[in-house]
């Protein structure tokens, strides 16, 4: 549905100021996004420039539309809703599409299927949540989550920044991102298949059917995704060691960064009946294996370390509204998921960034690893862990202008490790770690004045369990006593907050919220990750931050065919306890695994802004910039006296980033009814330090610096008549730039990609 209200200029004066503001705006949009790139012609511009001003303004429009990406945005959270509608039909990962929105960096460690690592407005790591259908990622393993799930399968994905639902019964304290899955009920068919650089191949396969009379419905969903990753290398790190013992630099390919991961998705039951909105049994089968190059750094290369990873998810759905009472709505969801993961070591020899192995240069023999391994002991570690989870939502409207919504989120999670590799009496010894999460929410939802006031105030419980069994064994009196050491910890936290916003005009709204939020250390973060070069910490605290955002949305603003919006954030995330992966003070061969800590409190404040301009249906011009600056915020020691971080940037953290675009579409190209769209993406990420810089007269800081990151991607997607092929074709990192999520991990250079979708509806 959509509102329109029309306000006719008659008075010259305002007639001329309006005129003005429009064309101060549109002149922003403009250059925000490199508008040379675009190739207009210079007579197309004088004309248009032309046109404008000897136009009259006649005619202003606010135009307000009813979307559910619109209503999320509007709640008073500050929240991006990013739709894969158009995006799903291109080359572009779930990862890419996240990076892209505003205030989100997304860093990997590589190629497809790397390790990432996530920031939004200055909170990283895990104090982001990833939710799939508000349910923790973490279910469903490492073979089913950003980096494999494909595009095609997701509605959308919400972005909430550090101020988080309470219907999203969960720890975030920094952000969620919640991954929406296509959910639609109509008779249809997708598939893609998609080539390119690096041996890279992504397939997908989709499908639903329902009948009519009985409600039936059953669905299908499979992909596969491979890459060799071998992409070319080069600078400080990546070096040979000559016969003479000089250390020379060269440009190598990586050669132990395989990636494959395939899975389907299975369900089957009723939708829209009386009865229930759906009752779906599901079945998720992912597997995925992924070679390991290097540890944290790329100073030292691996070669025949690995992990596989291995997944089974059965999940029970029920959804009703009018659930016995009129206005009373229900969502339960049940899951069971058995994961495995085998992290594989066996490999003595060492090797150079040649792949070859590296030799005695008196003696000429093979150099061996000290510890047996690429890293770390000789081991074949398989961790398997047992998931039980529950999600409730329960709703209830006393009218159109009050709800209440109780949450609740049950997680136990049981995992035993194994490692073939040792002898069958040390095998007796291996630890099991269980870990049991509950967290309740209840919020409280009311609009006022013809729904142009909207709050929202809840509240949340939390305890966590975490229960360590290990089989011990001691020497008395020549005997051997064995004994099991149980271990048992309890945590228990709550937090709250709020929201509010205002609709000025139909399409301009301001919003605030406000959130005292906890986060509870995750699996990995206390019993360790041997594939992910993650140790123990037994002993790491919740993380607790007090967050604040307040901002605006203008638009659409509408001006005869020109459209334009604006909307920006300001906020601040007051931290105690964060935890992080361990800061080094240096760079040497053997960090190659490091803990996550406590690192005390911290302050982050900074602003997003995002712009977006449309001309027709043909083109759309838009770009955002974030920019944070986080620091050290414990200024004394035990002792009082001043701790020399009390102030410092936070290292590892990309404080300022931006992103442009443009989008085109031409009609009727080469053919009647048919459709090119062509688009071209910027990215900027300024440069950003490793390690703590106590002061910049030590020598050799600078080395430790991530550079200035200015990448830039095109591509184009033809459209058959029929609208069923679409084929697409992109280019990435274009320049073929050297770039850099994080310090000393370089990511691929320019890649080419082709991709063909097929969708038939109506079966």
């Amino acid at each position: 549905m959509i509102y329109v209200i029309n306000f006719i200029c008659t008075n010259p004066k305002l007639n001329l100021l309006l005129r003005r503001i429009y064309s101060a705006m549109k002149k922003l949009a403009l250059y925000l996004v490199l508008i040379p790139f675009l190739g207009i012609s210079q007579n197309h511009k004088r004309d248009l420039r032309d046109s404008i001003r000897h136009r009259d303004i006649k005619e202003v429009r606010f135009t307000k539309l009813k979307s559910v990406k619109s209503e999320i945005e509007k709640k008073g959270f500050a929240v991006n809703v990013i739709e894969t509608k158009e995006t799903a039909l291109r080359n572009i990962q779930t990862v890419e599409l996240l990076d892209k929105s505003v205030g989100v960096r997304v860093r990997q460690n590589g190629g497809l299927g790397s390790g990432i690592n996530l920031n939004i407005n200055g909170m990283s790591g895990n104090a982001i949540k990833i939710m799939i259908n508000g349910v923790p990622a973490s279910t469903y393993g490492a073979s089913f989550d950003l980096n494999s799930i494909p595009t095609a399968m997701i509605e959308r994905v919400e972005v909430y920044k550090g101020v988080v639902p309470g219907s999203i019964a969960d720890d975030a304290l920094g952000g969620v991102i919640n991954i929406i899955l296509k959910n639609d009920i109509k008779n249809q068919f997708n598939a893609s298949v998609s080539y390119g650089s690096f041996n890279t191949i992504q397939t997908q396969m989709s499908g639903t059917y329902r009948d009519p009379k009985s409600g039936f419905t059953t669905k299908f969903n499979g992909f596969y995704n491979y890459s060799d990753n071998d992409y070319k290398v080069w600078g400080d790190f990546i070096k040979v060691t000559l016969p003479n013992g000089r250390m020379e630099p060269v440009v190598a390919r990586r050669f132990n960064d395989a990636f494959s991961a395939g899975g389907i998705l299975t369900s089957i039951g009723f939708s829209n009946v009386k009865w229930a909105d759906e009752l779906m049994l599901s079945y998720n089968k992912t597997n995925s294996y992924k070679e390991i190059q290097h540890g944290v750094y790329m100073t030292v290369p691996y070669k025949g370390r690995s992990v596989t990873s291995d997944a089974d998810v059965f999940t029970l759905d029920y959804r009703k509204k009018n659930f016995l009472l009129k206005e009373l709505d229900v969502n339960i969801q049940g899951i069971y998921s058995h994961r495995e993961r085998l992290t594989n070591d066996t490999v003595r020899h060492r090797y150079n960034w040649l792949g070859e192995v590296l030799l005695d240069r008196n003696q000429g023999q093979p150099i061996l690893s000290t510890t047996g391994a690429q890293q770390g002991k000789r081991t074949m570690l398989n961790i398997t862990s047992a998931i039980y989870s529950s999600r409730a939502n329960v709703s209830y409207s006393i009218n159109r202008h009050h709800r209440f919504v109780f949450s609740h989120l049950f997680q136990s999670i049981k995992r035993e490790e194994d490692d073939e590799i040792l002898t069958p009496l040390e095998r007796e010894f291996t630890p099991k770690r269980n870990l049991v999460k509950n967290i309740s929410s209840l919020s409280y939802e009311a609009n006022a004045f013809r729904n142009k006031l909207k709050t929202n105030i809840y509240g949340k419980l939390f305890q966590q369990d975490i229960e360590r069994i290990d089989n011990r064994a001691n020497i008395a009196n020549n005997q051997i006593i064995r004994y099991t050491e149980i271990n048992n910890s309890t945590v228990r936290e709550h937090s709250f907050g709020g929201t509010l916003s205002y609709l000025i005009k139909p399409a301009i709204v301001v919003l605030a919220s406000a959130e005292k939020a906890v986060r509870l250390p995750n699996e990995n973060e206390v019993f360790g990750e041997a594939g992910e070069n993650i140790i123990p910490n037994f002993n790491i605290r919740p993380e607790k931050s007090h967050n604040y955002n307040i901002g605006f949305k203008i638009g659409p603003y509408q001006l005869n065919h020109h459209s334009l919006s604006l909307s920006s954030n300001f906020f601040i995330r007051d931290t105690r306890d964060k935890i992080v992966r361990r800061m080094a003070t240096n760079i040497t061969d053997a960090i190659q695994v490091e803990p996550f800590e406590n690192l005390g409190k911290t302050i982050s404040k900074g602003v997003d802004i995002e712009l977006n301009y449309f001309y027709k249906k043909h083109l759309n011009i838009g770009g955002n910039f974030s920019r944070f600056d986080a620091r050290y915020n414990n200024k004394y020691d035990n002792n009082g006296n001043i701790l020399a971080l009390y102030g410092k940037q936070l290292p590892r953290e990309p404080y300022m980033t931006a992103n442009a675009f443009i989008n085109y579409s031409l009609n009727d190209f080469l053919q009647k009814k048919s459709q090119l769209k062509m688009h071209y993406n910027f990215q900027f990420v300024d440069s950003f330090y490793n390690i703590w810089v106590i002061s910049k007269n030590i020598v050799g800081y600078e080395n430790f610096k991530t550079p200035r990151q200015y990448l830039h991607d095109i591509g184009m997607s033809y459209f058959f008549p029929n609208k069923q092929w679409v084929v697409s074709l992109d280019v990435r990192n274009l320049f073929n730039r050297q770039a850099f999520d994080n310090f000393a991990v370089q990511k691929p250079g320019r890649a080419f990609f082709m991709k063909i979708n097929y969708q038939f509806n109506n079966l």
